[in-house]
Formats: C-alpha cells, structure tokens, sequence
C-alpha cells in the first residue's frame, strides 16, 4: 500500500475517459444504438466473468499467491483492468474497420489479427508488471522462451477477446 502514488491511476482514468469518448462516437454512428449499447453492455460482463475465471485458475502459478481472499480480491482488480483492455481493442479495431459493428463479421483474417495484437499487448503487459515486481511466476508456469514471460496469461490476451466478441454477438443476436 505504500507503493500507492497519482500515477498509478493516471492510466486507467486516461483509457477510462478515452472508451467513453469512443462509445459516444461509435454510439452516434450505428443506426441500432440500442443493440450497441447491448453489446457493449455483454462484452464487458462476459470479459469480466471469462478474465476473473481465467485469472483465478493461474493462482498456483504466481509466487506467494493462494486462494486466499486478497488474492481473489487481486483476480477481480486483474479482470476489471482486462474487461477494459477487451474494450479498448474492441474500440481500436472499429476505427481500424470504420465500424462499430465489426465484430458481426469476424471472419478468419479479423480473428488472426486480434490474436496477433492480444498477444503482443501481453507480452508488453507481462514484461512490464515482472520487471516492476508486481507478480512474479512460480517454477510452474510455462514461460515463451525469448520473451521470457507467461505462456497462460499470454494465451488469456490471445484467446478471450475474440471469443468474447463472437459470444457477445450471438447473445445480443439472440436477445
């Protein structure tokens, strides 16, 4: 806790300020705002539920870290900052495409891209938070070999955007 300082959450606020800008902008240029607002509404509690499982079930691969409250507690902050990040490639891709709604076309190429940017933003991620001390990996956890990182929480980026994009868009196809 001593560790806490303004900068910590200069970050965050910055994304946070920057999704909402993009929501409004993307919000004033779909014709269905109301299946928008869904979607957007479904990724975020899918990110969130599909990270939190996901963060939780790499616990034993962490040093020091248990299933005790506060590490749970540390999974839920963990998923909170991935939801966002979800988000934040989610909107980063609909300006690429010009489309908010690009996720209902997620054909193969669209897929390879986003496992392409999800891993390289967690291979950054995890360099930065190991060098820093924020976590470290138990002998457990099958590290890339160059990068030197985790191969799960690497996966975690690589894997759960686009799956939780195409499910968001057959939930909210369904609703």
């Amino acid at each position: 806790m001593n560790n806490l300082n303004l900068a910590i959450f200069l970050i965050p606020v910055i994304v946070l300020i920057l999704e909402a800008l993009l929501f409004i902008y993307f919000l004033n240029t779909v014709e269905n705002k109301t299946f928008f607002k869904r979607l957007i509404f479904i990724m975020l509690v899918m990110s969130f539920l599909l990270n939190f499982a996901w963060e939780v079930a790499q616990i034993p691969l962490y040093k020091g870290a248990s299933f005790a409250k506060e590490h749970i507690a540390f999974c839920a902050l963990a998923s909170v900052a991935d939801a966002i990040m979800v988000l934040l490639l989610y909107f980063g891709f609909a300006l690429v495409y010009k489309n908010p709604l690009w996720v209902q076309r997620l054909a193969s190429f669209r897929i390879l891209l986003l496992i392409m940017a999800g891993g390289m933003g967690a291979v950054a991620a995890e360099i930065k938070y190991i060098s820093i001390g924020t976590w470290a990996y138990n002998t457990s956890m099958p590290l890339i070999p160059i990068a030197k990182v985790g191969l799960l929480p690497v996966l975690q980026f690589m894997l759960l955007p686009a799956s939780i994009y195409y499910l968001s868009c057959k939930i909210n196809n369904h609703e």
